[in-house]
């Protein structure tokens, strides 16, 4: 499975970053979620919003979706995936840590696709920056999928086009 930018969807962030309160990125294989919400929770922070996208069996105007495959062009991927970031902690400066990390290559029923954390110190921050995370990130940065069913596959009928909001 390559990425559109021609390349092996890369294996980084299976770690989280040894400095910094972002994590941010692209990668192929199991996402690790559990990682992720240890990670963004922090003494100094009392809420903890996990969000993770995983594959459902149906979508828009298709029933039968029995997986995905996502492909990212990754390098603007990644920078706009900063971007959000950065854009949540303007919007939440109260934010402990944050992380958005989206998963590439074959995905089946019931797997993470997408897992989006903060830690604040309080709830309310907290789910309203999350909310802002994935729907930002869904909304601006460059991951398309296609959907599988027993009668072929296509790209995801409820795409739509990339805003410029985000961009670095």
């Amino acid at each position: 499975m390559l990425s559109m930018s021609g390349k092996e969807p890369s294996a980084a962030p299976v770690d989280p970053p040894v400095m910094g309160d972002t994590w941010v990125g692209v990668l192929s294989g199991e996402l690790p979620v559990e990682d992720v919400r240890r990670w963004v929770t922090v003494p100094q922070c009392g809420a903890v919003v996990v969000f993770t996208g995983v594959v459902r069996d149906h979508s828009e105007g298709r029933a039968g979706v029995t997986g995905l495959t996502y492909e990212a062009y990754e390098e603007e991927a990644g920078a706009r995936l900063a971007a959000v970031a950065s854009e949540m902690r303007t919007r939440w400066a109260d934010a402990g840590r944050i992380a958005l990390v989206h998963r590439v290559g074959d995905v089946d029923l019931g797997e993470p696709t997408v897992v989006v954390a903060v830690s604040s110190p309080h709830r309310a921050e907290a789910f309203e920056a999350a909310r802002f995370g994935i729907d930002t990130l869904k909304e601006t940065v460059p991951i398309w999928k296609r959907e599988h069913w027993s009668g072929g596959s296509d790209w995801a009928v409820c795409d739509h086009e990339l805003s410029g909001r985000g961009r670095p």
